[in-house]
């Protein structure tokens, strides 16, 4: 692996940019969350450059917006605070394109901030937005609390994602009585736009266990459990070996990194935000971890990305009173089509 080579972020960005305008595949993670496949396929026919897609993108979610202030004038607050957060995704959709801090990536992450934090106030739901330390960095956290809250969900997010991104998830564990916590990890989000600094795996233990310790102090006697996708699943599972944790979802998680078949826009993406040597690498080392805690582990069997051989390795290894592996015949990483599923089952099975 050629570090030099990946570390260029023209053609990093163009590689990802041709990558979205070519693979259908590319927009499944970002529709299931939110982007509209009509919005997708307007901007795949007019955009050719990478001023193409932030002017389109930005045309796209000033529409939401304006949408958003119009039925918050008629009164509509549910309806608002959902047209603010589409609006929110399409603005980081924006920033997400943007593999190194420069001035573009800051900005659209901020109109990311500032759309969200207007989706907050709209809501009924209660948001702070506490911050931990982690190392010499600093991570920024939302935490929504509903009413009379049966558990606090810790939300761990994908590597390349930032909170912001998994409204839906938010929305439909607080609606079921979940509290929701969710930061911005080392090389994520509102953490990386401040700090610059990259994740690695030391950080990336500290940032999981502190995020627990945090969870506790703020709502202690209450279950805390924990939720993630991808590589923010295999943070999870590192995570549901601390002792506060009660049970873990992971779904689509990674293993051994040395197996993963990753797009190579995406290892190039992961070079400026995350250590890639093996002795700093942002995976957890599971060795001698101890899996205290109830895991239920959802996959794809048509993941690419994650082989089948390595997840059934890692769920023969998991005590046998303390594991669920649950498997979609037609889905790929992430189970991206079964995720309203997933979340309901999580759900049910968090408080059973």
């Amino acid at each position: 692996m050629n570090l030099k080579t990946l570390s260029n972020p023209k053609i990093t960005l163009k590689r990802t940019l041709q990558t979205a305008l070519l693979f259908d595949v590319f927009w499944e993670r970002w529709h299931v969350h939110g982007v509209s496949l009509e919005d997708i396929d307007t901007v795949r026919q007019t955009t050719t450059s990478i001023n193409d897609w932030e002017s389109n993108w930005n045309r796209l979610a000033q529409q939401k917006r304006t949408a958003a202030d119009q039925l918050l004038n008629q009164g509509l607050l549910v309806e608002a605070e959902e047209m603010y957060r589409l609006a929110s995704l399409y603005y980081n959709l924006i920033y997400w394109i943007f593999p190194a801090l420069n001035e573009q990536k800051y900005k659209w992450y901020q109109e990311c901030l500032m759309t969200t934090k207007l989706a907050d106030s709209t809501s009924s739901i209660k948001t702070e937005y506490p911050t931990i330390s982690v190392g010499n960095s600093n991570c920024k956290g939302r935490i929504r609390v509903p009413t009379n809250p049966r558990g606090c969900i810790i939300i761990v997010n994908p590597i390349d994602s930032s909170k912001e991104e998994l409204f839906s998830y938010e929305s439909d564990f607080n609606q079921s009585g979940f509290v929701t916590v969710s930061f911005d990890g080392p090389g994520q989000g509102e953490s990386y736009i401040h700090s610059g600094q990259k994740g690695n795996r030391i950080m990336w233990q500290d940032f999981i266990d502190n995020v627990i310790s945090h969870t506790y102090e703020r709502f202690a006697g209450t279950p805390i459990y924990l939720f993630g996708t991808s590589l923010g699943a295999t943070w999870a599972l590192y995570g549901s070996s601390h002792p506060l944790v009660s049970k873990t979802v992971a779904v689509s998680p990674a293993i051994e990194f040395d197996h993963l078949n990753l797009p190579s826009y995406f290892l190039q993406r992961m070079d400026f935000c995350n250590a890639l040597s093996p002795e700093e690498r942002s995976m957890p080392d599971f060795n001698g971890v101890n899996f205290s805690s109830p895991i239920m582990l959802f996959h794809g069997q048509k993941d690419l990305m994650v082989p089948s051989s390595d997840m059934y390795n890692f769920y023969n290894k998991l005590p046998e009173n303390k594991k669920e592996l649950i498997e979609f015949e037609h889905e790929g990483h992430c189970c991206n089509f079964k995720l309203n599923e997933i979340r309901k089952r999580s759900i049910q099975w968090f408080t059973s």
